[in-house]
């Protein structure tokens, strides 16, 4: 029998050549490299042929406009963008609103000329809307006595007959008075009372104020001295629900306009700031001495009431 021989734990025929293995490990301490033992355990490589290297990438074109307006735009931009069409619409809206307005005043106050035309004021209409009693009777500038038209150039716009509708030196003292922080207070000529009475409102602000004088201006022009006065005379409120020179007379004095003595109208003159308190034919102290006081001007009135002879 072949001769056995034990080598590595593995069993060969004695007579085979043994094979020394070259392992380069710390333990067996084998002869070798580094190199032969990455040959002996290592598996091999395969081969690969060099890659082409790619082409240099061409320059990407620009893009088109139409790709500039894909690009999103903030949302602040999109708010503003979209509130200017809005505003500028409500403000078109507005001016065509204020234009219709001063067509509609400038259509109404030429009609008020004509003498068969009886304007209204609003604070008239107010009452009526409310269910009040309004008691008026429309009294032509013949038909009022003088001494009625010279008590209220004197007490209330002694240059009635002097400006075109607005006193600028009142004006001036009531801006200058606004200015230093002193109250308001009045400086309204009888046509911008009675635009006050037939288009705006009655409390007090600058606003009405600054909107009185070209429509005061305007009526002065349009109307005239004689019909602006009696259209203040006829829409004047004298009372609760007691409106116009004739109602007035006859509901203090029992007689027309046209028989008022100079008392009388002063008296009614007096009682014209706040007639809802002074009471014409029961004065006080007061009101008598103010009374006595436009008499005394109205006697000397003179060449202030010229221009309604």
């Amino acid at each position: 029998m072949a001769e056995i021989c034990l080598t590595f734990g593995l069993v060969f025929p004695c007579w085979m050549p043994v094979v020394e293995m070259k392992v380069n490990t710390p333990l067996l301490q084998s002869a070798g490299t580094d190199r032969e033992y990455q040959s002996f355990v290592a598996p091999k490589k395969e081969r690969t042929l060099p890659r082409k290297a790619k082409a240099p990438a061409k320059p990407s074109k620009p893009r088109k406009a139409k790709a500039k307006a894909a690009v999103k735009t903030p949302v602040t931009e999109l708010r503003t963008s979209r509130f200017k069409p809005v505003l500028w619409r409500a403000l078109k809206w507005v001016l065509w609103g204020l234009l219709a307005l001063v067509a509609l005043f400038v259509v109404v106050s030429v009609s008020y000329r004509f003498s068969g035309v009886h304007p209204v004021s609003t604070l008239m209409i107010g009452q009526r809307l409310q269910g009040k009693t309004v008691q008026r009777a429309w009294v032509n500038f013949d038909d009022i006595s003088p001494n009625v038209w010279q008590s209220v150039i004197s007490s209330e716009d002694g240059q009635f007959c002097a400006h075109g509708g607005v006193d600028w030196n009142q004006i001036n003292i009531v801006i200058d008075d606004a200015l230093e922080g002193e109250g308001m207070r009045g400086a309204s000529t009888l046509s911008m009372q009675s635009v006050k009475n037939l288009f705006l409102w009655p409390s007090r602000s600058y606003l009405r104020k600054v909107m009185e004088i070209p429509m005061a201006m305007w009526i002065d022009f349009i109307w005239g001295k004689k019909r602006t006065m009696e259209i203040y005379l006829n829409i004047a409120e004298w009372g609760p629900g007691i409106f116009g020179i004739e109602t007035a007379a006859q509901h203090y004095f029992k007689r027309s306009a046209a028989r008022l003595s100079r008392r009388q109208a002063a008296l009614l003159t007096v009682a014209l700031p706040n007639p809802h308190i002074r009471n014409p034919r029961k004065p006080g102290r007061g009101l008598l001495r103010l009374a006595r006081l436009v008499e005394k001007r109205a006697r000397a009135s003179g060449a202030y009431v010229k221009c309604l002879r």
